[in-house]
């Protein structure tokens, strides 16, 4: 729980605290942040400079609802009427040109991701405008080469625990590279085409447990099909392509898996497939759908996890499954029964597949292997 005081606004990262530190000795009135935390640089700048135009781009909307709230509970840079910063939530960079651009970094962040959004910060700057870029790896090289090799003069902030860099944009950038990737792959006989880009789960390639989320299931035709947390639409797509009476709603709160996912349904020709981008796991028509699937991530200690679960639960008809792939199954053998029944596991390939059946009913779904086992307390203990 968070106890610190009412309205008191989370402290930047040290990488974010020091690219601001760099950014306030700088000027500018066009204004781009990223951040790691709650927009802390962005609004600090906005508040100090309430002539500027301060923008902060998120690509994930959970964080940006986060910081949004965090605003409208009242902190010190809210209940001034100084300046604003202006949040957005976009696949890509919203479009310049930027006196500077701020963007803390994390070294054990994505590479392709980095590169990404340096060449997005630089081609969005104007030219003599700089660009501010920090780490938390006080003895980082590789963040200072992909500087360097955008052939302008970089200069070096060091700090404690971080470093900054600073350079001036003095040309446009001889050639912009394309990062974002075709994948084609089989469900059932049809080919289908995928589009990933970085910062999206499983880029270049399909994440081999939608993979098996999608081998694990049937679904009949007029089946009401929920993907949580679609990432880039590979499952959704599958479900989609098997009968175009069945309804698929996909949602995610990464704003480039909802661009990817929604290319996916017009590359394929899937109309019956939709995508929200969505960070509360709120879904039109609750409690009306026969399926829900989700692979969710393991970080954050399965809070995500308990958001997918929630919002299948909401998201259900009585009656209803949940299918969950994951490579830890404890938690949820362990947390399921408690509010769901029927609940099986089937391993395959060091991947398990969770089947649940929403309480008060039952369901006609079936493993694509043909077997569903029942689990028990004493199976973990087994292994």
């Amino acid at each position: 729980m968070d106890e610190r005081a009412p309205h008191s606004p989370l402290p930047p990262r040290p990488a974010e605290a020091h690219a601001l530190a760099v950014a306030r000795d700088l000027p500018g009135e066009r204004i781009l942040c990223t951040t790691h935390g709650r927009a802390q640089a962005g609004r600090t700048l906005a508040a100090e400079r309430p002539t500027a135009d301060v923008t902060v781009w998120f690509l994930d909307l959970f964080q940006h609802d986060l910081t949004r709230d965090e605003i409208a509970r009242g902190d010190m840079l809210a209940s001034s009427a100084s300046g604003s910063a202006r949040l957005v939530c976009a696949a890509d960079m919203p479009t310049g040109p930027y006196d500077l651009v701020v963007l803390p970094t994390a070294s054990g962040g994505e590479a392709e991701l980095t590169r990404d959004l340096l060449q997005q910060a630089i081609v969005q700057l104007r030219l003599g405008g700089r660009l501010v870029v920090s780490t938390d790896n006080p003895r980082d090289r590789w963040l200072h080469e992909q500087l360097t090799a955008t052939g302008e003069t970089v200069r070096v902030r060091p700090g404690e625990s971080t470093v900054t860099y600073l350079i001036e944009k003095t040309r446009e950038p001889a050639k912009i590279r394309d990062f974002s990737c075709e994948v084609v792959f089989r469900d059932r006989g049809r080919l289908l085409k995928g589009l990933t880009r970085p910062g999206v789960f499983s880029h270049r390639r399909i994440d081999p447990g939608a993979r098996h989320l999608l081998n694990a299931v049937d679904v009949a035709p007029d089946t009401r099909v929920l993907d949580i947390g679609c990432g880039p639409g590979s499952v959704g797509l599958g479900m989609a392509a098997r009968d175009p009476t069945v309804h698929v709603h996909a949602f995610d709160s990464a704003a480039r898996a909802v661009e990817c996912a929604r290319w996916g349904a017009t590359t394929n020709g899937l109309p019956n497939l939709e995508v929200a981008l969505e960070a509360h796991g709120s879904v039109p028509e609750p409690g009306t759908y026969d399926l829900a699937l989700a692979n969710p991530p393991y970080y954050a200690d399965f809070r995500i996890a308990a958001l997918f679960v929630e919002s299948a639960r909401r998201g259900l008809a009585p009656g209803g499954t949940l299918l969950v792939v994951t490579k830890q199954p404890s938690w949820y053998l362990e947390q399921l029964p408690a509010e769901w029944d029927s609940v099986a596991r089937e391993e395959v390939k060091h991947y398990h597949v969770i089947e649940a059946v929403r309480r008060d009913g039952a369901a006609e779904i079936t493993w694509g292997s043909g077997r569903s086992q029942p689990w028990a307390p004493e199976d973990e203990a087994m292994e």
